[in-house]
């Protein structure tokens, strides 16, 4: 039987779960969830080569030897299997703030079918729980501006600027 990453049953008892009866469940992330369409929501994010499934695989198992310090949320749909939404915290260890933590959210996306169901805020705030929870003073991420209007629903408040170097 494969392993959920290590951080399953702290995240879910930190977060306090989701109710049984609701159609979808927040969980992390798997390694049969190549086959429930994780790519392919990824994929809605930012348009990526096909990875294959050993290089997933390599993947999940480098991010789970991180425990804790990065965690991967999928929003599954409890009728179909399916996964809806996703989203991704990595907790920076820092100098400043003695020796302080900050939680990074990453790659949230939300399937353009299931939109506007709460999903992506429901994933983001499990993720700012996560954090939290693994003592970070604050909590990051960078949008379009866009996006803007749902994270700050999400308790985010402008701050900064982004910039970015890419290769």
């Amino acid at each position: 039987m494969e392993q959920p990453l290590p951080t399953a049953a702290a995240e879910a008892a930190a977060a306090g779960g989701d109710g049984d009866g609701e159609a979808y469940r927040i969980r992390p992330l798997e390694l049969a969830d190549i086959s429930r369409g994780f790519l392919g929501l990824l994929n809605q994010l930012s348009p990526s080569p096909p990875l294959t499934e050993e290089a997933f695989r390599a993947r999940f198992e480098e991010l789970a030897a991180l425990g804790a310090d990065h965690l991967v949320l999928v929003a599954e749909d409890a009728a179909t299997g399916r996964l809806a939404a996703a989203g991704a915290v990595l907790v920076e260890r820092k100098f400043i703030r003695r020796c302080g933590r900050v939680g990074h959210v990453e790659d949230v996306v939300v399937d353009a079918a299931a939109r506007g169901r709460g999903l992506g805020e429901r994933v983001v705030r499990r993720l700012v729980e996560h954090a939290r929870g693994r003592g970070c003073y604050k909590v990051i991420i960078n949008c379009t501006p866009e996006l803007t209007g749902f994270y700050a629903k999400c308790g985010f408040v402008e701050k900064n600027v982004q910039m970015g170097l890419y290769f």
